[in-house]
């Protein structure tokens, strides 16, 4: 255990505001307590106010946790989510006296969190508008991945729920990449260590003295239990993803993450929010699609334009993807799943930059207003609070510059990447806008977007107005 450590300037545990924040177990302790109990507090008002008049449990989780804390801390701080997560910080004391198995292979597989992810909510939420964001639904789906987590906690050892099953598991670490922080250790101090008391404090069985040398932090959830373990830990500022400009080991399902949650959100919400609010609507191809298997199917409730919406998102952004890495693994003369899986990190700035700007917009226009009346209700307090901004307000248009920030940042983490490929520069310069396909189309579909609403004009009464009127009329 070293004791001491001359902290380098970019280290935030030299400094006594971000030290206490960061690394005081007493806080970090407070604040995980604090979360907890609103997080249940929040679940057992679902159930006892499950009408629509409810707004505090959809202000914590969706106003709160998803998508303005996520969304915002992802890119920047890195997974401090993890960290103070209540299935995380109950589980750790779960699995302490639990039966400390190791989870067997097949549940080794972090594809499970993103089918639950995928199919489990985007799926549902896409198909039924609303059920899951209703306060009774959002009680009762929490609840679910509560008792799971708990009973997975109890079984297996090394905090495996977290790694494998957890649907944000997965979602955190592959976007955790592109932050501008980083958990190491200083060199020199830690050669001289024989206790390895940083490892030996991992809940997840990590070792935080080979973080730099892989280039990656694994399955690091900053919990932050190593920086109090020993001085030699560090927590430092680094330009932001650059970790993605050099070499380590890819994992394949963060590929996956980056391409089927790009396709889930900005690219499903662009078809269905988006381009089905103009008078170009029903030319669509998922609006005829739907419409022509209604003739022989009876959706009931189900949103079927938004179900297809769904479906061809994730069919356009995963033909998109592998067609154009497939073409660009030919032209390098490499195999084709190695490029794939090196040059596909290029997609992470895609979803959480781009989206910064949605959920910094709506923030402004009325999720402020909406978190501070939820969490007033919440208390027992009657507020009325005005939004921080109106739509129409101009400086709100800073905020869309993200969106195209995030694809300039793809393509030059994809030079970058594709750079250290052993192949000549003619081969590097033909197999590039190749390998670019799914960030190309993802500008396309935004350009395309802007086209149809100036083309076409909004429509004043668009299928997603009218089904979310009638998702608010069903309570």
């Amino acid at each position: 255990m070293v004791e001491y450590v001359q902290r380098d300037k970019n280290d935030l545990l030299k400094y006594k505001i971000t030290a206490f924040l960061f690394k005081n177990q007493s806080f970090l302790m407070a604040l995980r307590v604090l979360i907890a109990v609103v997080f249940f507090y929040a679940i057992y008002y679902g159930y006892a106010h499950p009408g629509k008049e409810n707004i505090f449990t959809s202000a914590v989780f969706w106003g709160v946790f998803w998508a303005l804390f996520m969304v915002v801390t992802l890119p920047t701080l890195g997974r401090v989510f993890c960290g103070v997560c209540p299935h995380g910080f109950i589980g750790k004391y779960i699995t302490k006296y639990g039966l400390q198995k190791k989870m067997p292979k097949w549940m080794q597989n972090r594809y499970i969190g993103i089918a639950i992810l995928m199919i489990g909510w985007w799926g549902v939420y896409y198909a039924y508008p609303g059920l899951f964001r209703s306060p009774l639904g959002t009680a009762v789906m929490f609840t679910v991945m509560t008792l799971l987590a708990f009973g997975l906690y109890f079984v297996y050892r090394d905090m495996s729920y977290c790694k494998s099953v957890c649907p944000i598991g997965v979602l955190s670490r592959a976007y955790s990449k592109m932050s501008f922080t980083w958990i190491g250790t200083y060199k020199d101090e830690c050669s001289s260590c024989k206790t390895f008391d940083c490892a030996s404090v991992c809940d997840q069985n990590l070792k935080p003295f080979t973080f730099d040398k892989r280039n990656s932090m694994t399955d690091c959830t900053l919990c932050m239990d190593c920086t109090s373990a020993c001085e030699a830990v560090a927590f430092k500022v680094k330009k932001p993803s650059f970790s993605l400009f050099g070499k380590f080991q890819s994992m394949p399902a963060e590929i996956w993450a980056y391409l089927l949650i790009l396709a889930a959100i900005p690219i499903t919400m662009s078809f269905h929010h988006g381009i089905n609010r103009s008078n170009a609507a029903d030319d669509m191809i998922w609006s005829k699609t739907a419409h022509f298997f209604e003739q022989y199917i009876n959706f009931g409730s189900m949103d079927a334009v938004g179900l297809f919406s769904f479906v061809y998102a994730v069919v356009f952004s995963v033909a998109a993807a592998l067609i154009g890495m497939f073409i660009a693994s030919k032209v390098l003369q490499k195999d084709f799943k190695t490029t794939f899986y090196d040059l596909g990190y290029s997609y992470a700035p895609l979803f959480i930059i781009g989206s910064i700007a949605h959920t910094l917009e709506s923030f402004f226009t009325r999720g402020s207003a909406k978190i501070a009346e939820g969490f007033a209700q919440g208390l027992g307090i009657t507020l009325d609070v005005a939004p921080l901004a109106s739509r129409g307000d101009s400086w709100l248009h800073i905020f869309g510059a993200l969106k195209w920030i995030a694809i300039v940042w793809a393509l030059v983490i994809l030079y970058k990447r594709l750079a250290k490929i052993d192949a000549t520069k003619m081969k590097k310069m033909v197999a590039f806008p190749f390998a670019a396909s799914l960030i190309i189309f993802f500008l396309s579909v935004n350009i395309y977007r802007g086209y149809v609403f100036k083309t076409y004009g909004v429509a004043k009464h668009s299928h997603h107005a009218m089904q979310h009127k009638t998702v608010n009329s069903k309570g």
